[in-house]
């Protein structure tokens, strides 16, 4: 994970979404230990409990569970769950505002799909 923060967004979120790529990649399997608080809080020199909020986001989300004396493990079907919500998301959130903007500066979606079958070839 890089070590640089945005000022946009608390950091806490940002090291959220960070764990919630490395599920989604692969990099995190499931039933994987995530690593303690203490060392990512070194390691990206934050305070313990900006880790432990985080953490707490993903147990909150069924992402994370916590095994009590073990550590926090990635749950059984986070992938997949995140997967869903990640999607969700994207259609609700992301895509109005996507088609929106298409739509103000004259982007026909067959152009992109164009774009898009021009890039596949490549």
């Amino acid at each position: 994970m890089e070590t640089q923060w945005r000022d946009d967004q608390p950091i806490y979120l940002q090291l959220q979404d960070r764990i919630k790529s490395m599920i989604l990649d692969g990099s995190l399997a499931e039933g994987e230990a995530l690593p303690s608080v203490r060392k990512v809080a070194a390691q990206f020199q934050v305070n313990p409990m900006t880790v432990m909020k985080s953490y707490q986001l993903l147990v909150d989300d069924g992402l994370v569970e916590k095994r009590r004396g073990r550590g926090m493990f990635c749950t059984e079907g986070a992938r997949s769950r995140l997967l869903e919500q990640e999607k969700l998301h994207f259609i609700s959130e992301e895509w109005p505002r996507i088609v929106d903007r298409m739509r103000r500066l004259g982007i026909a979606p067959e152009h992109l799909l164009a774009i898009l079958s021009k890039e596949k070839k490549e």
